[in-house]
């Protein structure tokens, strides 16, 4: 008698644990394809160049943990790095999830691999890695918290300057379009040295049509500016002022200071040979 009213006891207990996980089970799988379709979605906003949306997946203090750079956190940051991430020449950006955990009613983890490649003066630059995500639902809504991707390229190796004596003829460079966002679009670049793009030396040529104007911007290292040919019109500022323009001809230099921002103008074609150490970086406005 007491086995079968013992037997009666777990059963009815193991009915009841069953009718909770069920649908505890059920809200779990709803919630993983809802995040997965976030996430698709997401990518699809980068590749649409959509900053508002993507910014409205992100919880009001989200962060942001890049590879080897400072902590991002809040909307405006986060619109900040986005703005200046899909104006990058032929970004592709693409991560297949791996997993997505629901831990709980309101947090979930999702984690996976990533691709990305983009142009670069110096040609294409690509890079892979893991990723993690935590998600929060925040007000019945499924919100980016923690976004970590950890790139698994390898830091590059010192740099090394070539051992080997370089010669160029200038009738021989192969000039292709300078496409760096912010830049009006005609000038041309010429790498005679090196890779801009890199840590080590370069040089490089810029070409400028008559009367083209280059925006306000500045470099993260020095810049050494030589006039080949032509007259550069060169100006110190946050913002372009024609009035602060000083003209240099062939043969003339100027050293412009990393974080100095400048702007320039071209009185008929011209050619300035710039070098440096890399990476050759061009970023608008002021520095921040």
């Amino acid at each position: 008698m007491h086995s079968t009213r013992t037997i009666a006891v777990r059963t009815v207990l193991t009915v009841m644990a069953f009718a909770t996980f069920a649908p505890t089970a059920l809200t779990q799988q709803s919630d993983a394809a809802r995040i997965k379709a976030l996430s698709t979605q997401w990518q699809q906003d980068i590749a649409a160049q959509n900053v508002d949306r993507i910014v409205g997946l992100h919880a009001p203090d989200a962060i942001i943990m890049f590879s080897h750079a400072p902590l991002v956190q809040g909307t405006s940051a986060i619109r900040d790095v986005y703005n200046e991430m899909v104006k990058i020449p032929g970004m592709v950006l693409h991560w297949t999830p791996t997993k997505i955990e629901v831990a709980g009613p309101t947090v979930a983890t999702e984690y996976g691999t990533y691709s990305e490649s983009y142009d670069t003066p110096g040609g294409k630059e690509s890079d892979a890695g893991n990723y993690v995500v935590i998600w929060h639902k925040i007000n019945g809504k499924w919100r980016i918290a923690v976004d970590a991707p950890n790139t698994t390229t390898p830091l590059p190796t010192p740099p090394v300057d070539a051992p080997a004596m370089e010669m160029r003829s200038g009738t021989s460079l192969t000039w292709n379009d300078l496409t760096t966002p912010g830049i009006p679009p005609g000038a041309k670049i010429a790498v005679l040295h090196g890779n801009p793009s890199g840590a080590g030396g370069f040089v490089l040529r810029l070409q400028f049509p008559d009367g083209y104007q280059v925006p306000a911007h500045w470099h993260p290292t020095p810049e050494n500016v030589t006039v080949v040919s032509g007259n550069l019109q060169l100006g110190m500022g946050n913002t372009f002022d024609a009035s602060a323009l000083q003209s240099y001809g062939p043969g003339d230099y100027a050293y412009i200071p990393p974080r100095q921002s400048h702007f320039a103008q071209a009185r008929g074609v011209t050619v300035v040979q710039v070098h440096g150490r890399g990476p050759f970086q061009i970023n608008l406005g002021a520095p921040k």
